[in-house]
Parts: structure tokens; C-alpha cells; sequence
């Protein structure tokens, strides 16, 4: 029997479920198993200059596919991955965030122990699918299995464990373990299926709304949307269906021509979405009924919507066997069609006009990104709008973004995304307000070299908040403007290439440019120049 430390029993632990990347920062409460893993030499070691950014990378990087991990220190460390933590809960991302703790003698004492906070499982558990801790060696790898198992299923979140630091540092007999699989949901019953092609076959225009439940159920989609049904999307789900479908509504939930289509609709499926705030105008959107929602998560059933009818199941089998029955079997509206695509021409006419100067960036960027390329927002006034629904997307999680709403994570998220995608190219946009929150990760960027092109939309402020305090407060504008740094000078000062914008006509050569440069580029946006971009805040029935 082999015996080894706790932390060498995590890495070894971490590699046996092929984790590739771990994100952090080393601390006096996690060098046992940084110290494994740097020994180990077979996981990645991305060292992030905050544990906000190390989460966040490790969102991103389970967006790409493979299992993200984070360690952080205990107390602040850990206290500061809550915000991360959090988004990547309302984004169901399966990661991993292994913390350290106090020698287990001092756990709950208040004894001033360094890096010591109260109740700090306490926090964990609020921003956490589940929160464990590790109380004796033993103990540790049965907790990774568990923890991984949690993360990994349906509906799927971060899971938290926290190991104290004189438990990383002790000694376990090693005995390699098999990777636990993630347990199955229930499948939904054939009659209930078989009730749900009933009354779509009795229907004449039905839709289906499909949300972040069904990024893994591609297939079944397009099934469905080939078979006859119009498809809105969730702007998480976006590319499930591809935008380039002739029935693909793609992220336009309330725009103005598609809520007409609701309205001559007769039935609406809703699968695997919270049908958020801000995609329904705060839940005003009036959808059709009968109005029949499928979720994995039973407490999803009339959360925000009322349902007619609930399935519970996991969206791709339930979709898939409803397809199975439709086809052949549906007729579509011969003029519904017509109609889809004229909303979809109404709404990115309107957004284009909207956004202005910006569609042409938004189309260069099109241009550049390769066809298997990541586009990563963050939430600033061009990532939502042309951001979110202009640029054309065809592929599941190829438009990354904050579930949340919390601005800052974008650079982060980029930083993830470009270690995970494993040689696809990542473009990254941020604001110069939201930038400043995890500025630091601009070094990560460099010391990685990773293949992302960084577009920081400078201007000059929060920008958001202008647009709806102009709006919403009589045009009174207050602490929205900020001291900006020179981004060129700091783009030079970590070696990134880097470009400067100041007119709409240079869009195309700067960010082609820009983009096609192997490794990381830095594009600055001076909006300031270019022109506004007109953007109040979320669509709301009712702000302030």
C-alpha cells in the first residue's frame, strides 16, 4: 500500500476525472495540494492574482467542456470566490472550488488563528450547489467523488469543499478509486409524452422556448424545429439552434415583432428555462397558452410562468421522444414560416438601428471569429445588445456571458474559455468600468499566452448606468464617470500587442488584424469617437 499526502491524494484524485486546468492562488491553507499538483506536472496550473478570477476562470472553463476547478485560501480568500461562486449557481456550471480551512484544532473556536473567519461553511453554502467539509484524511477523496458527483448532476452547480490545512498536509493510504458518474434523472413517462404530441399536433402554431437546460439537446431540437416548430431562444441557450435555421427566432424574446407571434400562437413550450427577468420584461411578456414547461429541476414547475401542464425530465430525452413522435405526423402552418422570418428582419432591423456605428462591429467581429470561435461578453451596453442577439451565433455555449448580471467577469471568463477551448480562438468584450474590477487578470493573460483577443468598449465610465439613470432619473448624471487608465500604456507595459480604434471605418482591418494574431491582442474601443450607443438598461415592465 502506497501512502502519500492528503494534497497528492487531491491531485491524483483531480486527474483521474481528466481535470486539465486548475485555477488559483497559493496560500500558507492550499500549498499541500498547489505543491502535489506542481509536482505531478499532468494538470495545468493557471495562477489567477485573485480568488474572484480563479473561480471565474474556472466557470469559463467548464463552459467549454471538462470539469473547472478552483483553490483558493481559506477565510478572505475563500470570502472573496463568493461573487463567482454565485454566477456560476444561476449559470448551472459544474465546477469544482476546493478551499482550505484552519488546522481542524481551531474549526469554530474564534481563536484568532490566521486567515481564520466565522462560519465560513456558512458562506459556502449560500453560494454553493453544496458545500462540504473535510474533517479527518480519510475522508477527503470520498468527498472529492461525492462533491463531483453533486456538481456533475442534473440540475447541475458549483459544489464547494473545504479542507483544513493540517488535514492537507497528513498522510492517507492511497487506494485508487473509479470516477463516479453523475446519478440519472427519472425519465418522464411515455404517457405523458404521448399527451404533450396530442396536443401539439392539435395545435396550429406552436412554439418552443428553449433556455440553458437544452444546451445538451442540439439534436432534438433541430429535430423539432425541422419538423415545424419556431424556436426562441434564452440568450444562454443561444446556438442550440443555430441563428442561421430558418426557424430559429434566435434570442429576440421581446422584441415587439416576436411578442405578435405569441400572440397567433396556440401553444408554447418551454423547456429548461427560467424565462428570466430581463427576457420577459420582468415576467410581462404575456406567452401563449396552453403553456406546457419540462424541467429536470422539480422545483422549477411554475416558478415564474404558470403551467399548464409540467413534465419533469431532462430536456434532451423528453424533446427527443417527443420528435420521435411528431414526425411525419405534424403539418405546420404554411404561413407561420413567412412570419418567423419577418420578425426575425423586423427585430435586428430595429436592434441595428439601435446600436448604430456598433453593428459594423459586430459584423467584423463575425468576420474574424473563426466558424468554431468563442465570443466572450461581459455585461456592459454592447454586450447587451448587439452582443446578445446581433451577433450571429450557430454553435451551444460560442456566446458566453454572465447569468448573473454582474459586471467585472468578462476578462476572467475569456481567460477560462481560451484555456478550455483548447486551440479555439476566444474574443473577449468588456467595458473600461467593468475591466477595472479584475484588471490584475490582464497579467494572467499575458503570462499564459493565451489565444483571446481582448475589446475594452472605453467609454470613459458605466456607461449602463448612464443610460438608465438618463432614463429613469430626469437626465441626472451621478458617479458614473470614471478615472480611466491609459489601456494602450498598460497593454505595452505587459508586452500584449495592441490597437486603438477611434472611427467606425477601421473596424473591419483593426479587429480582422487583431484577431488573426496568434496569442493574446488587446483592442481598445474609444466610444468617446466612434459615436453613442443607445442602451437603457434591461427591458423591464417596471425599473424604479
Amino acid at each position: 500500500m502506497t501512502t502519500i499526502t492528503v494534497g497528492e491524494a487531491v491531485a491524483r484524485t483531480l486527474e483521474a476525472y481528466a481535470v486539465s486546468a486548475v485555477y488559483g492562488v497559493i496560500s500558507i491553507h492550499n500549498l499541500p495540494i498547489a505543491d502535489a499538483i506542481g509536482q505531478r506536472q499532468r494538470v495545468r496550473f493557471v495562477p489567477s492574482r485573485g480568488e474572484a478570477g480563479a473561480v471565474t476562470m474556472a466557470d469559463g472553463h467548464t463552459r467549454m467542456g471538462g470539469l473547472g476547478v478552483a483553490l483558493t485560501s481559506t477565510g478572505a480568500g475563500a470570502g472573496n470566490a463568493v461573487g463567482a461562486m454565485l454566477e456560476a449557481l444561476n449559470a448551472g456550471t459544474p465546477l469544482l472550488h476546493i478551499t482550505g480551512q484552519v488546522e481542524k484544532a481551531y474549526l469554530d473556536r474564534d481563536a484568532g488563528f490566521i486567515h481564520e473567519t466565522r462560519d465560513q461553511m456558512g458562506f459556502l453554502q449560500a453560494c454553493s450547489k453544496r458545500a462540504y467539509r473535510a474533517t479527518t484524511p480519510e475522508q477527503v477523496v470520498p468527498l472529492l467523488h461525492r462533491a463531483i458527483q453533486e456538481a456533475m448532476t442534473l440540475p447541475r452547480g458549483p459544489v464547494s469543499i473545504e479542507i483544513p490545512i493540517d488535514i492537507q498536509a497528513s498522510e492517507v493510504e492511497w487506494v485508487a478509486s473509479t470516477p463516479v458518474q453523475p446519478a440519472a434523472p427519472a425519465p418522464v413517462a411515455d404517457a405523458e409524452i404521448d399527451r404533450l404530441a396530442e396536443q401539439i399536433l392539435a395545435a396550429k402554431r406552436p412554439m418552443l422556448w428553449i433556455g440553458g437546460g437544452c444546451l445538451d439537446a442540439g439534436d432534438a431540437v433541430l429535430r423539432l424545429a425541422d419538423i415545424g416548430l419556431p424556436v426562441v431562444s434564452s440568450t444562454h441557450a443561444r446556438g442550440v439552434l443555430p441563428d442561421s435555421h430558418a426557424r430559429s427566432l434566435r434570442a429576440f424574446h421581446s422584441a415587439p415583432a416576436v411578442e405578435e407571434l405569441y400572440a397567433q400562437s396556440d401553444l408554447m413550450l418551454v423547456a429548461g428555462s427560467r424565462l428570466r427577468s430581463n427576457e420577459t420584461r420582468t415576467y410581462s411578456v404575456e406567452l401563449p397558452h396552453p403553456l406546457v414547461q419540462i424541467d429536470v429541476d422539480p422545483a422549477a414547475a411554475q416558478r415564474n410562468y404558470t403551467a399548464d401542464t409540467f413534465l419533469c425530465g431532462e430536456c434532451g430525452d423528453v424533446l427527443s421522444r417527443l420528435a420521435d413522435r411528431l414526425q411525419g405526423s405534424f403539418t405546420p402552418d404554411s404561413g407561420f414560416d413567412e412570419d418567423v422570418a419577418r420578425a426575425v428582419q423586423d427585430a435586428e432591423k430595429a436592434l441595428r438601428k439601435q446600436v448604430g456605428e456598433y453593428a459594423r462591429l459586430s459584423d467584423a467581429i463575425r468576420d474574424a471569429l473563426p466558424e468554431n470561435g468563442v465570443f466572450v461578453r461581459d455585461i456592459t451596453v454592447s454586450g447587451s445588445t448587439w452582443g446578445s442577439r446581433l451577433l450571429p451565433i450557430e454553435r451551444p455555449l460560442t456566446n458566453i456571458h454572465s447569468l448573473a448580471g454582474a459586471i467585472g467577469q468578462g476578462l476572467a471568463t475569456g481567460i477560462g474559455c481560451a484555456v478550455g477551448a483548447k486551440g479555439r480562438k476566444v474574443v473577449t468584450i468588456v467595458g473600461d468600468g467593468g475591466l477595472m474590477l479584475m484588471v490584475g487578470e490582464l497579467a494572467t493573460l499575458a503570462q499564459e499566452s493565451l489565444d483571446m483577443t481582448l475589446v475594452v468598449m472605453n467609454d470613459g465610465g458605466y456607461g449602463v448606468m448612464r443610460g438608465i439613470q438618463n432614463k429613469y432619473f430626469d437626465g441626472r448624471q451621478y458617479y458614473n464617470d470614471l478615472h480611466t487608465p491609459d489601456f494602450q500604456t498598460m497593454a505595452a507595459a505587459l508586452d500584449l500587442p495592441h490597437w486603438k480604434v477611434s472611427h467606425g471605418d477601421d473596424f473591419q482591418a483593426v479587429i480582422a488584424e487583431a484577431v488573426g494574431h496568434d496569442g493574446p491582442a488587446v483592442v481598445e474601443i474609444d466610444m468617446k469617437s466612434v459615436g453613442p450607443l443607445e442602451f437603457a438598461g434591461p427591458p423591464q415592465k417596471k425599473l424604479y
